[in-house]
Parts: C-alpha cells; structure tokens; sequence
C-alpha cells in the first residue's frame, strides 16, 4: 500500500510524506526528525541550523529570474499528535506509523496519522529539493511541540529569521485561507486521592464508554460530537446518587487538545442491587445513543462484572469529584459577534486521571479574545476549585489578530483564483496556530496559513484528502512564483 501511495502526483511530495511516517516524533521527543531534516539539508547542500529551542531553519537561494523577489518562510512543525485505539499495540517513541490508502483518502491504521503537520514538512522538503520550482528567498522553519505547547514558536529569537513573509503550512481544510486564529490555555485541577476499603457484600463492574470520534479540541470543538469524560461521569453520578454506586478508579480522555474518546471506571455496588444497575445501564447506553446518533454512530456504553477492587473513594471526595466534571463546562462557550459561524471562545474537558496517589483533572480553554480566555479560563478552575483541588493554569498563548489588508492574503487569494476559478473563504481558525506567537515575536511579519482537507485530526480516524493535497502543493507553488519584489 505504501508503494501505491508513491505514485501519487506530486511524486516527491508523497515520498518525503512517506519517509517522515517512519520516524516517530512524539511532541517534545523531535531529535530524530530534526536529525533527519538536517541531514535532508546537508545532502542538498543548504544552509542550516538547530537553534537552542530545537527548531530546525534551512534556507535556499532564490532560482534564477527571482532573485528580487522577497524572501518567505515556509513553516511547519515536527511533532504529531499521538493518538491510538485502545487495541493497538503501537509504541510512538519506536513504531512507525502505516499509513494506507482507502478512497480518496490516505489513513493510517489503528493511529493518528500525523498529516498534522507531516504534509506540511513534506511540501517544503520538496520545494527545498526542486531545481525546476521558480522562488525568490526561501527560509523552511520547522518547529518543535506545537501539539501540547507550542513550545518552539515561544523560544524563537528575534534575530533568527530574516523573512518576512510566512507561510503557514498547517492549516485542515482546502479551500480556505486563515488569517486570524484563537489564544489558548490550559487549567488543570489536582486533588489528593483519598481511599477507604471496600464495604462488605459489595461486587464490581467496569464501565467503559468507546467508539467515539475525538478529534481537535478546537477545529471540531463546535460539531456536536461527545465527550468520554462528561459521558462516564454522567452514568457515575446517576449511579452513584441512584443506586449509591462507589468510585475505585476513572480513567478517560487523553491529550489536552483532544476531544476525549473513550473513558472506563470501575465501580463497586452492592450485590442486591445488580440486576438495577445492569437494567439502568441498558437504558443508559440506549439515551445516549439516540442522543448522539447523528454525529458519534459509532458510540458504545459497557457494564461488565470485574475483579472486586481493594479501596473505593472516600464518599466525600467521590461527591466532589462527580459534581465537579458535570458542572464543568464543555464545548462552545461563545460565538463571534464579528465573523459568522466562529467559534469565539471555548473550553475542552480534556481528561480525569487517577494515579499516583492523586486524581488530575485537564481542562484546555481558547479564545481569539483574549479578555475571553482568561474569563472562560477563571470559570473552569473556580468550579476545579469548588472541588478541593489546586489549580495551575498555563501562561497561554495569544491569538492572532486578523489583518485583511495583508499583502500576502491578496497573493494568496488571486493565485487561488487564477488556478481555481473560484474563490477561497478567508477566515480565521479556532485553533492555535504558530502565526499568533510569531506575530508577536516579529512584528509586521505578513502571514496566513492554508493547507490540504484533514478530517479527525488528533484522533485515529485523522485522514488527509488526496485531491485537495494536489490543490494545496499547486497553490503554494502559484503562490511562491508571484511572491511581490522587493522595494
């Protein structure tokens, strides 16, 4: 299958997608694929570096004829979001992902495929590689932890980049032109785990919710899908307050920036009340089926019996706790008064983890008004804090204001024309992007951001479009050939 993926046009885009699968490159743990990206530069012959954050800058000459033309950036970032199903047994710090071909679309199995932003990284390896490709000046920044921190969009020096004109490369949906996007932060509840042994003449049921879609905590965060988090919660406290049902364990959710997927708690009742609870359970699973058959078909609620656990939540806690998740707010908080259809603000419930002696709730808010996000922020952690738990919230990330005057917007827009014959939306995102921080850290810089169609990222259903990545390459192209000159 993947030698079918290399025949794909354009043929040296697919082959550098293809070699950056094999290399695992986890967020925060980017030293194999900055490795080969240099290596990639010294075999060209570029000129390159790895700065003390870790981001790799390769630069190339202008081709002949475009020597005054004005020098862009082309940018992506070298992590991918490590997402599986609970039955793969896949290792990102090792395995390579296996990406395939079904239809249209290019997927990989049982795994978030990383197109996210490895398609980004592929075009500018080829664009770099090309000797028949017209360009002026070209700077290729790729950075590191975008996915949980954007960590190295924060630790670029003022002095390193010499362009300025950027081209994001990282944007999910052909077609459209992002010009603005949203400021995020992330507020996380801990609180002390404090158990009790489990009464007498009780028995034990796992619980466990699957088969939802995810997806991006802030591109998808408006389309109804459910939340592994709020949906156990929403049974453990119906089950708690009904057939007082007792709390060993919840673990749901996962990444940050995730929508939570699946989620399973084990829980002790007593043995006389079984038959209820698996008649309650039925009935459960049934509610929320129909609630969500239009956008999670694939949903699955489970009560199974299960080993009888040692220690349960002392009553107490496991009161604060359940009140806690299904007071916290989830999803979209506030529309744009400006933009129609955008997302404003919102806030994901991202996960519940109980280990180590202590129970951590994750919780990631955003916003491109930046008064907005700290509000939305403050509410999640004084319902955390209603709780009993201590919590920390990230120093964020900002936004990017829109800029509709921009010169590269306009480049953009009329290649889009010229190849298309039809007119691209511009828009801003409800997501982070990089532009935000570069913004901030390089005024003036004249940046947007397009891409291929990527639907599901951040989840194993993440698949790139193969039509719209031949748009994407040939927009970038246009774009690059009439990049404005100089003066």
């Amino acid at each position: 299958m993947e030698n079918q993926i290399s025949t794909l046009h354009p043929e040296r885009l697919w082959h550098y997608f293809l070699g950056i699968c094999q290399i695992p490159r986890p967020s925060k743990k980017e030293d194999h694929i900055a490795q080969w990206l240099l290596d990639f530069a010294k075999g060209q012959g570029l000129e390159a570096l790895r700065d003390e954050t870790g981001n790799v800058l390769i630069r190339k000459p202008a081709m002949p004829g475009y020597e005054n033309r004005k020098m862009v950036i082309l940018q992506a970032h070298m992590d991918m979001v490590c997402e599986k199903n609970s039955d793969t047994p896949h290792d990102f710090d090792h395995d390579p992902i296996q990406p395939r071909m079904e239809g249209n679309w290019i997927k990989a199995t049982g795994t978030t495929l990383g197109a996210d932003d490895g398609i980004g990284i592929a075009a500018a390896l080829a664009i770099l590689e090309a000797k028949d490709i017209p360009h002026g000046p070209l700077e290729a920044l790729f950075t590191v932890d975008e996915e949980t921190g954007l960590t190295g969009a924060f630790g670029l020096k003022p002095d390193l980049l010499k362009g300025r004109i950027l081209l994001n490369l990282d944007s999910e949906d052909e077609g459209q032109i992002f010009i603005g996007c949203a400021g995020g932060r992330d507020s996380v509840g801990t609180i002390p785990s404090e158990t009790i042994p489990v009464p007498a003449n009780m028995i034990a049921y796992k619980a466990s919710v699957s088969g939802l879609k995810g997806g991006h905590s802030g591109d998808d965060i408006n389309k109804g899908l459910g939340n592994a988090v709020k949906l156990m919660n929403r049974f453990l406290w119906n089950a708690a307050s009904t057939f007082h049902a007792r709390v060993s364990t919840m673990d749901a959710g996962n990444l940050r920036n995730a929508i939570a997927r699946e989620g399973s708690a084990v829980i002790t009742i007593a043995s006389g009340k079984a038959k209820k609870i698996e008649k309650f359970a039925a009935r459960f699973e049934a509610d929320i089926r129909d609630e969500f058959k239009a956008t999670e078909p694939g949903l699955k609620f489970s009560l199974e019996k299960c080993e009888l656990p040692a220690t349960v939540l002392r009553p107490s806690l496991q009161k604060r706790i359940l009140n806690a998740l299904y007071a916290c707010p989830h999803g979209v908080i506030a529309m744009s008064q400006e933009i129609p259809n955008f997302v404003e603000t919102s806030t994901n419930l991202a996960s519940v983890k109980m280990k180590d002696g202590a129970i951590m709730i994750t919780t990631s808010q955003r916003s491109s008004v930046e008064s907005a996000k700290k509000d939305v922020s403050d509410m999640v952690a004084s319902v955390l804090a209603l709780a009993g738990a201590k919590v920390e919230q990230s120093a964020g990330y900002p936004g990017g204001k829109p800029d509709p005057s921009s010169k590269i917007l306009q480049a953009t827009v009329e290649s889009y024309r010229r190849l298309f014959n039809q007119e691209p939306l511009v828009l801003a995102i409800h997501a982070g992007l990089e532009c935000g921080l570069v913004g901030a850290i390089y005024p003036g810089m004249d940046m947007v951001s397009f891409g291929p169609t990527i639907k599901g990222a951040h989840s194993p259903d993440e698949r790139l479009d193969i039509d719209s990545t031949v748009k994407f390459w040939d927009l970038t192209l246009d774009v690059l050939k009439n990049v404005p000159v100089e003066g």
